[in-house]
């Protein structure tokens, strides 16, 4: 399943030279159709290399949120700001790390209803607050919050990982990328879960692969 072009082709259609090349290059040489992001990424990459290592420390570094929990949460973002693109992207990529696309799935057709514990369920519930009605986010939040066991270090992770794909889901639907196969997603997702956001690291995972 080839995408469709993004809206801004001049964009897309002016590839510079350096990591996020490379990605598109190693992808088209598996045999692997590419990510669409990576053109937004690749047509400014000495900006957007300081956004993925921002994404990097955020979803993938050590934190007191497992990178799976904070994938869920950009997953849950994404599917509350209806942008199928990092709603399928994130959702594998939890997948992958869950071990369990299934599980995942669950939370965001019907978190309420999924096996997620509780405490867990609590965080969602926030971040859907973030994402559709921040105004009525406040300090008694965060404090209800703290009186299930969640910390400050932990609550600071959820935000920034909410925060972070409101801004993605809003780059990527503006600018047209669209979702492609599942199979595709679910591919690269995997490389993504054992690669991270740095371009480069995920060249050397992608050629360390089978397509």
């Amino acid at each position: 399943m080839k995408a469709p072009p993004i809206y801004l082709k001049d964009v897309e259609s002016n590839p510079k030279p350096g990591p996020y090349l490379d990605l598109l290059n190693a992808t088209k040489a598996k045999g692997i159709e590419p990510w669409p992001i990576w053109h937004l990424f690749n047509y400014r990459p000495e900006d957007t290399i300081h956004l993925a290592r921002f994404t990097q420390g955020i979803m993938h570094t050590e934190a007191p949120i497992e990178p799976k929990l904070r994938e869920l949460i950009a997953a849950y973002t994404s599917y509350l700001n209806k942008c199928d693109f990092c709603m399928k992207s994130h959702a594998a990529v939890a997948g992958a790390m869950y071990n369990d696309h299934d599980f995942v799935m669950s939370v965001l057709n019907d978190m309420e209803k999924s096996a997620l514990p509780e405490k867990e369920k609590a965080l969602l519930r926030y971040v859907q607050k973030i994402t559709l009605n921040l105004p009525d986010t406040g300090e008694s939040d965060i404090q209800a919050l703290k009186k299930i066991g969640w910390d400050d270090g932990s609550l600071y992770f959820v935000i920034a990982a909410c925060a972070l794909f409101n801004f993605y889901n809003r780059w990527i639907t503006a600018n047209g990328v669209k979702p492609l196969s599942d199979e595709n997603h679910k591919t690269v997702g995997k490389n993504l879960a054992l690669g991270g956001y740095d371009p480069s690291t995920r060249v050397k995972v992608l050629k360390g692969t089978s397509s």
